[in-house]
């Protein structure tokens, strides 16, 4: 069996190539570029992103979670839309044909893109020292960067459909082209900028 087919437990082999998101988009072909996010960025090829919370009680098991998934359960986040995990997957499923339409290309590239150009490298921590509170620079860790990546466009994706009569699935489409170009537009890429200018008056 070649690296790139599966075996399932009743022994039918599948091909990487023939396994689509959403039955549209193909794994095959997407790349992380930054090398500090490849092991926590999971392109492992998937139909459907719903793996039912498997990783739940294990440490640091989000970061084999699906990426898209991981983009899915950001947007059930406040508690309004908590647990309406199909209503986040239509959005997100929505949102890439949006995305494939603006740009032509495959929407799981343009979202790695995205979170890898979203992702602070640095932050500021609070340390007491002596009764005073200091702010103090500090490198953020992978996980957390792509974790901070992905509130920031589920954020910047809310905050654009709210009062506003342009639906949710735009916004979110919007948000990750913007940040998979750097815009300075992107809510993400702002937040990232305005984290990282803090940090570096802190050091």
């Amino acid at each position: 069996m070649s690296a790139d087919e599966y075996t399932l437990p009743e022994g039918i082999e599948v091909r990487a190539d023939s396994i689509r998101l959403f039955g549209k988009w193909s794994w095959v072909g997407v790349e992380v570029r930054d090398p500090g996010l490849k092991r926590y960025i999971s392109l492992r090829p998937i139909w459907i992103p719903h793996t039912g919370g498997r990783h739940e009680h294990r440490r640091f098991a989000k970061s084999q979670v699906p990426i898209v998934e991981r983009l899915i359960n950001q947007l059930m986040r406040p508690g309004r839309n908590g647990g309406k995990k199909h209503l986040a997957y239509n959005i997100v499923k929505t949102a890439f044909d949006i995305i494939y339409l603006e740009t032509g290309e495959n929407p799981i590239q343009v979202l790695v893109r995205a979170i890898e150009n979203a992702a602070p490298r640095e932050e500021t921590t609070r340390i007491v020292y002596g009764g005073i509170t200091y702010r103090v620079s500090v490198n953020v860790s992978p996980q957390r960067r792509v974790d901070l990546a992905l509130r920031f466009l589920a954020e910047g994706a809310r905050n654009c459909a709210f009062n506003n009569p342009k639906p949710i699935e735009e916004c979110l489409a919007e948000e990750i082209i913007l940040a998979s170009r750097s815009d300075p537009q992107s809510h993400a890429i702002r937040q990232k900028e305005e984290i990282e200018r803090i940090a570096l008056s802190s050091r």
